[in-house]
């Protein structure tokens, strides 16, 4: 990608006053920090795949160009998504907002066209176009989206036998061992310790009942990326997605868990996933003790691009002496991944019916389902 692209797009974004000098400056650095804050990506400044995808969407606006259904290489753009979020306040079924114009937008909108008695082709020119603009909201009280995600999880019922499950251990593969830091003659890494709480909470989640799948075994022979993660969750018609990364800083005084769901710097938010992550959030904290960095939205790839809930935990900062300490202890590994299944159980609770966090024995989920069988 070529910087004066990028200056290009952050200009027309507003985000950078002039597109003059072709340098990675300063002031080319805080725009693209802006625009990371505002899509809801990881905030560093960097152009890499994500930021790039993100950018490049960012050229279109709904009505600058005709959309349709193109296989194999879909349409992908801010104008997407905001067809796909007016369809949605419209009534019209979409799926999640993820930009990318699918099959299943097409059908949305052969279904609006039909409704409005136009030509039911699946493509968005410029006569669908003027019946969106004459149309307003059919559904109201909430985004039509979530309330459906929210009713078909409920409807699930609270029992985890035979839910499906994929938990993936970040990074892993090649040279991809995210953080890393040498303690002593040992060097502990991200990707070797993220797998080793992956397959200890296989473990006790295939014994509560559920089918569980790795996005990856202990060594890969390449990386995968959000995107890949996301398709093989997809296509595995998970229940649920619970992906696991441990965090660094240049300061040895970060420290913390925090959790991580789908959501955009305009206040689109997966509902389900918001409240996986605050149930995980909150049992790890009061489980382990840890640092509580809360809650918060992204629009990351795995987060945007997956069909079910999906929560991303950073489980401590492995930068941290304190949370470096507790994270190589296989106990306190254990104590992480009882909170984790905690977790999952209370998710599949009605409202009504939750507990108090921490009040979960997990160790009696296992004689629960004993007893059934």
């Amino acid at each position: 990608m070529a910087v004066s692209e990028i200056r290009s797009i952050l200009v027309g974004l507003e985000l950078l006053a002039e597109p003059e000098p072709d340098v990675f400056d300063e002031a080319l650095e805080t725009a693209v920090r802006a625009f990371q804050q505002n899509r809801g990506l990881g905030v560093d400044g960097l152009v890499g795949d994500e930021t790039w995808g993100a950018l490049d969407a960012a050229r279109w606006r709904l009505g600058s160009r005709a959309l349709f259904h193109s296989v194999p290489d879909a349409l992908v753009g801010e104008d997407v998504r905001s067809l796909q979020e007016r369809l949605l306040e419209m009534g019209y079924d979409t799926g999640r907002p993820d930009a990318i114009y699918g099959a299943r937008t097409a059908r949305a909108v052969a279904q609006f066209q039909r409704e409005v008695g136009l030509v039911q082709d699946g493509s968005c020119g410029p006569q669908t176009m003027k019946a969106l603009r004459r149309l307003g909201r059919k559904v109201v009280g909430g985004r039509p989206q979530w309330l459906r995600e929210a009713e078909a999880f409920r409807q699930s019922g609270p029992n985890l036998v035979g839910k499906t499950i994929v938990i993936d251990p970040g990074h892993g593969g090649g040279d991809d061992t995210g953080v890393v830091v040498p303690d002593g003659p040992l060097r502990w890494n991200e990707a070797d310790l993220a797998f080793d709480v992956a397959s200890r909470l296989e473990g006790r989640l295939s014994a509560a009942g559920m089918r569980v799948h790795l996005t990856r075994g202990p060594s890969p022979a390449a990386p995968m990326s959000g995107a890949e993660r996301a398709a093989l969750a997809n296509t595995l018609g998970a229940d649920l997605l619970i992906s696991l990364h441990l965090d660094g800083h240049t300061s040895e005084s970060a420290e913390g868990v925090a959790s991580y769901h789908y959501g955009t710097g305009n206040g689109l938010s997966s509902t389900v996933g918001e409240r996986l992550a605050n149930l995980v959030q909150r049992e790890i904290v009061v489980r382990t003790g840890m640092h509580d960095c809360r809650t918060h939205a992204k629009a990351w790839d795995l987060l945007r691009l997956t069909r079910m809930p999906t929560v991303r935990v950073d489980l401590g900062y492995l930068t941290s002496p304190a949370d470096r300490a507790r994270l190589i202890d296989p106990m306190f590994r254990e104590q992480i991944v009882e909170a984790l299944l905690a977790a999952v159980q209370r998710m599949y609770f009605p409202v009504e019916r939750d507990v108090p966090t921490g009040s979960i024995d997990v160790r009696q989920l296992r004689l629960a389902l004993a007893e059934k069988g």
